[in-house]
């Protein structure tokens, strides 16, 4: 096979390779930024501005308040926040610091929160007062020493900030009664005290190198316990650098990348919207945050507040956006990045966007383990291809086969990773480590795929969730993007179920904006388009399909309630 023929596939002004070393620590690259961008804004919330000068000093304080409490270099520090101005200032205040930043997704129940705390270690926590009740349950089983709490308002200016938290707390009444304990020593802070108090005291500097640790980042846990996927300075500024060699040929259209205004609405605790927080900031770009996009409503009027420039979201959320009424009175004109990650993107939704907005919508594909950083489709795409792209630079992508051998063009296998983006490991998992790797250094995804000659990958499926009916292989990914083109469905899934006669049958749920679309329909598109032993055998009809709380869709549930 040729050795990496998706060099000769990649668009004009994207450099082959990337250099990391340009840095001596993520840490390094922040606080560089800051002082470029001091003057530029950073990020808007419920209108409510932030520049990098005050992203800069908040972080500073907070860090500095941090370093008080007597952590150890590398402790690790868990962040439990929505898309608020007070993700970034704690995100920046623990890696400046010198610790270990540990994602934490606000949704978590007690006991998902007490796995993820115990399993990393943390011995602090940042956290928004809404999901303090949940704290107060999983807390007295952790090693957590010291809580800051932030309330909704507390950077969104004095008077305005102030009327949001009374807004969330008693009209809403979206913080439910909770009391954190005090015991063995613990603190509690509210989150102006604490950077208040740090604004008197000198951030320290840090020991940290490339090889220092940046993240734990959680793995969403869909097949059992999450765990925590090492990510070091190295492997973010490698990501940073990546998605900014691959971006930003498209992003000059704007003229000054500076002025590049990305949406934030996938939650920033996700490596996919993670990563792309890191790429503002290292082009001094601004973002709009949306701290709730279920509001689908809210969402789009915040859409229409401002031209906006890039645009990351999984299937579902473009699916939702499309299905709003007040959707296309949105000005598109400025939409040069459409992104599509997190989960297999289908061609209906990828038509009907365009169709809409005039923006191809161009699929990546990555994980928690690779900075969110993979495959991506050319930003000068001029449609869907339907496949997860071009490795980006200085990445190595191999089909492999179960012994860890290289496949052939266009023979299917597990898509294999290497590259400084890609996590050295799990964190305290030596046995999961020992499986994740090939013998050459490549990380196992799970994910089955083939490559062409030019260096495009397709996804074929993940193996847990390949279907086998009567010897034959069959991918749910397949079903789902042939069954997202019937005219009247939104959105589907497709399982395999228990049977007597071929091992296993396809059902399929599907989610439909026609009422009258009838299984037969669907039937009849899948026979158009799909040979025998693919069809579904049972079609069910649903108001809406499990997610998780990025948006993928569960298809664990679905097998598990049938």
């Amino acid at each position: 096979m040729e050795q990496k023929p998706w060099l000769r596939s990649y668009p004009q002004g994207v450099p082959h390779e990337i250099d990391p070393d340009q840095y001596t620590s993520l840490t390094q690259l922040l606080e560089e930024s800051f002082r470029k961008h001091a003057d530029r804004p950073f990020s808007v919330c419920m209108e409510r501005w932030m520049s990098y000068r005050q992203l800069d000093e908040l972080s500073k304080s907070l860090g500095a308040w941090l370093q008080s409490r007597g952590l150890e270099p590398g402790a690790r520090v868990a962040i439990m926040l929505p898309n608020v101005p007070q993700f970034a200032v704690a995100m920046a205040a623990v890696l400046r610091a010198g610790y270990t930043c540990v994602n934490v997704n606000p949704l978590y129940t007690a006991r998902e929160l007490e796995h993820q705390l115990k399993d990393s270690g943390a011995t602090a926590l940042i956290i928004l007062e809404n999901f303090c009740h949940t704290l107060e349950e999983a807390l007295p089983h952790t090693g957590v020493r010291h809580v800051v709490v932030t309330a909704m308002g507390d950077l969104l200016g004095t008077v305005y900030g102030q009327w949001i938290t009374f807004a969330v707390r008693h009209v809403a009444k979206m913080v439910p009664a909770y009391r954190l304990s005090l015991a063995d020593g613990r603190t509690v802070t509210p989150f102006p005290v604490a950077v208040s108090e740090g604004s008197q005291r000198n951030l320290q500097p840090t020991q940290q190198t490339l090889d220092s640790i940046a993240f734990l980042q959680y793995t969403g846990g869909t097949t059992g316990l999450s765990k925590g996927a090492v990510l070091t300075h190295r492997n973010v500024v490698a990501a940073i650098l990546q998605a900014e060699a691959w971006f930003h040929p498209a992003l000059n259209r704007v003229g000054d990348v500076s002025r590049t205004n990305s949406i934030a609405a996938l939650p920033l605790y996700h490596i996919f919207a993670l990563t792309l927080c890191f790429l503002a900031i290292r082009s001094g770009a601004h973002m709009t945050l949306v701290p709730n996009p279920r509001d689908i409503g809210k969402f789009v009027e915040v859409l229409k507040k401002r031209p906006f420039h890039m645009l990351p979201a999984v299937n579902t959320l473009f699916n939702a956006l499309l299905q709003h009424p007040q959707f296309r009175s949105v000005d598109f004109s400025q939409l040069y990045v459409s992104q599509a990650g997190g989960m297999a993107a289908s061609a209906g939704t990828a038509r009907q966007w365009r169709q809409t907005t005039g923006c191809v919508m161009v699929e990546g594909w990555g994980m928690s383990e690779t900075c969110a950083i993979g495959t991506n489709n050319p930003l000068d795409a001029t449609d869907f291809s339907g496949t997860i792209g071009l490795p980006l630079p200085s990445i190595d992508v191999a089909i492999k086969d179960d012994a860890g051998r290289s496949l052939p063009i266009g023979e299917r296998g597990e898509i294999c990773i290497k590259g400084p983006n890609v996590t050295p490991g799990y964190y305290d998992k030596p046995e999961e480590n020992a499986k994740a790797f090939t013998p050459d250094g490549y990380l196992r995804t799970g994910d089955i795929g083939e490559m062409d000659a030019r260096g495009y990958t397709r996804i074929v499926d993940r193996k847990k969730d390949m279907i086998l009916v009567s010897g034959f292989n069959v991918y749910p990914n397949e079903l789902e993007n042939v069954i997202s083109l019937c005219p009247g469905v939104v959105e589907c899934a497709a399982i395999g179920i228990p049977d007597e006669k071929q091992g296993e049958a396809i059902k399929v749920f599907v989610v439909k904006n026609d009422p009258t679309l009838t299984e037969e329909g669907v039937a009849s598109h899948c026979r158009q388009n799909l040979t025998g032993y693919k069809m579904p055998k049972y079609i069910e009809f649903r108001d809406e399909l499990p997610k998780s709380n990025v948006g993928k869709i569960l298809r664990r549930e679905l097998r598990a309630a049938d």
